[in-house]
């Protein structure tokens, strides 16, 4: 069986202090094995890292941006074994492994216009032959760690840009589906990349425990789980680490009683059940305004449904395929038998799914419930699969208050036809990101990407503008070259321009 390993120093490594199966979650099967990394293998990493640091941080900006132009065409060269990687390993299906390949490609196409975001501010002539300059300096060795549900894409959301503002980066991926994160940090060598820059290892806690607390690490970005995303923020917090740290989601998707319900209900068909629902932007709270649109919106998404194609990755014209893991679907498939037990609705159960071929596999079938309250367990913790809640209200403002009450506060959308609703909705919801009519309002490369409540730990946002606010420190500098002949005597009070 093949052992994934980790890249350190430009070189694969299979150090491990034990390894762990890497499964098919269609057929069920371990087909590989991973090698989680002992203490001192992320120890390693680190070292590598920091000697590679002074060299880095001094190559110009436009060389590191040269490297990133040329990893993007390795990336579109490469797509289609990236995305077998990902559909092996995470059972993606192949076109949303592309669409999240791309969405990837695209931080990396931002990142390679570093040396214009890189540039500072320049102030002449501040006081009497005084000059005032700000530059943008990177950090050291940086760390990410990211989930498993977007492999490819998540990494890309941290490392790229990293690099290009000259830090080092130590990656520990998902230890759950490995080899695509892995392949990329072989491409970013081939694209030209020094040895040391980039550093990736597998493990699991106690390697992200020595990521957080290594004192040569000065900040830390972290996709995953709220609970972990908040120790994670505290620890690295404690040891003086900057930290972006974002977690869960529960997005309510607002359905108005104007609202386009066959154009709504073909939106929430991808939003709910899209990557089986394993992402922190899918819509899994529809919540209808006025019974008129709870009874449309369940009758059509009801019909809707039928055609939904759930199975392997390798079969194109599936929509969407197995969860991760076999422990993750009963996890699933039990949220589901909670909110029958509470009272809710199954319109349509995706339980026990048959999938022919694939009697073994990690499948939950796209699931709509109706009838949920906010005082269900279903309700108020995060699903991660694909199952679609409809709650009932009957204003707008009560449905607002609703998705405002909720602890997590990622993503929302509304669909209406109402320019003053959709305008009120934005201006007043206390959620991060917002769509008018479009249920996965995941902003494009060159806007940042976070939430609100406890859904995002820290004060800067994931990928474009804040990116670079995250991986650089601001650094003034004021000079003065006096006038040959001219000496000012000491001066005692504050120096101003009155």
């Amino acid at each position: 069986m093949n052992t994934i390993g980790h890249f350190i120093n430009g070189e694969i490594s299979t150090a491990a202090a034990r390894t762990q199966d890497v499964f098919n979650p269609a057929t069920g099967q371990a087909e590989k094995q991973v090698a989680i990394a002992p203490v001192e293998t992320v120890e390693q990493a680190i070292a590598c890292a920091q000697a590679a640091f002074p060299a880095w941080r001094n190559t110009p900006p436009i060389k590191r941006a040269r490297v990133m132009f040329r990893f993007k065409e390795l990336l579109e060269q490469n797509a289609d074994k990236i995305c077998q990687l990902i559909g092996e390993e995470h059972g993606k299906i192949s076109h949303d492994a592309a669409g999240e390949l791309q969405r990837g490609i695209e931080n990396v196409e931002y990142a390679c216009g570093v040396p214009e975001l890189l540039k500072g501010e320049h102030s002449k002539n501040v006081g009497p032959n005084i000059d005032s300059w700000s530059e943008f300096q990177p950090l050291g060795v940086v760390a990410g760690i990211t989930p498993f549900n977007f492999p490819a894409m998540v990494p890309l959301w941290m490392f790229p840009m990293a690099i290009a503002c000259g830090n080092c980066f130590v990656l520990k991926p998902s230890e759950r589906d490995p080899s695509s994160t892995l392949f990329l940090a072989q491409l970013l060598k081939e694209a030209g990349l020094p040895d040391g820059v980039l550093n990736v290892v597998n493990g699991d806690k106690s390697a992200v425990d020595v990521l957080l607390t290594h004192q040569d690490v000065k900040a830390v970005s972290f996709v995953g789980s709220t609970p972990i995303a908040e120790y994670v923020y505290q620890t690295a917090n404690a040891h003086g680490k900057r930290c972006q740290a974002l977690g869960g989601a529960k997005n309510h998707a607002i359905v108005m009683p104007d609202a386009d319900m066959d154009n709504a209900v073909s939106q929430l068909l991808g939003a709910a059940f899209g990557s089986s629902g394993e992402r922190c932007m899918a819509l899994s709270v529809a919540v209808a305004v006025g019974d008129a649109a709870g009874d449309a919106l369940v009758v059509k998404m009801k019909e809707a449904m039928k055609d939904l194609k759930v199975g392997a990755y390798t079969d194109s014209n599936n929509d969407f395929g197995p969860v991760i893991t076999g422990q993750h679907r009963d996890k699933v498939v039990g949220y589901i038998n909670h909110a029958q037990e509470q009272g809710a609705s199954i319109v349509v159960d995706g339980r026990n799914p048959e999938i022919e071929g694939y009697s073994d596999g990690f499948f939950v079938g796209g699931t709509l419930i109706d009838n949920v309250t906010p005082d269900m367990v279903s309700y108020k913790e995060e699903i991660f699969g694909p199952v679609l809640q409809v709650v009932r209200v009957q204003t707008m403002q009560e449905a607002m208050d609703l998705i405002d009450a909720h602890e997590y506060g990622n993503g929302t959308c509304i669909f209406t036809r109402d320019g003053e609703a959709a305008r009120y909705f934005s201006d007043h919801i206390q959620v991060g990101m917002v769509g008018i009519n479009v249920p996965l309002p995941v902003p494009v490369a060159y806007h940042s990407f976070g939430g609100w409540k406890r859904s995002l730990f820290g004060d800067l946002h994931a990928y474009g503008p804040d990116s670079v606010r995250f991986y650089t420190k601001r650094k003034t500098i004021t000079q003065r070259w006096p006038s040959a002949g001219i000496r000012e005597g000491a001066q005692f009070s504050m120096p101003t321009m009155k």
